[in-house]
C-alpha cells in the first residue's frame, strides 16, 4: 500500500470504510468509528502472524513487515471491495 494514498469505500448510506492512515484527516469526514481489524504478533519461535478479526490467521512470516503487508493486502481485497 502506498502510504501517500488511501482508498475510501463510500456506502450508499454515506458511511465510509477505509484502512486507518494519517494521509487525510478522517475526522473531516464526520464522526469516526475506529475498529481494530487484526492483531499482528510473534509466536514463541519468532515467526509473525496476522490474525484478522472475522477472518483468517495469516502466516507464518519471518518479518513483521511481511505480516503487516499481508494484513493490508487481505483487508483491501476482502473488506474494501464494493458490496
Amino acid at each position: 500500500m502506498d502510504l501517500r494514498t488511501t482508498d475510501l469505500l463510500v456506502q450508499p448510506d454515506g458511511s465510509v470504510t477505509t484502512l486507518y492512515t494519517e494521509v487525510i484527516d478522517l475526522a473531516a469526514l464526520g464522526l469516526l468509528q475506529i475498529e481494530r481489524a487484526s492483531d499482528v504478533e510473534p509466536d514463541s519461535t519468532g515467526h509473525w502472524w496476522a490474525q484478522l478479526r472475522e477472518g483468517p490467521k495469516l502466516g507464518p512470516f519471518t518479518r513483521r513487515s511481511q505480516a503487516l503487508q499481508a494484513e493490508v493486502d487481505w483487508l483491501l481485497e476482502h473488506r474494501l471491495q464494493q458490496r
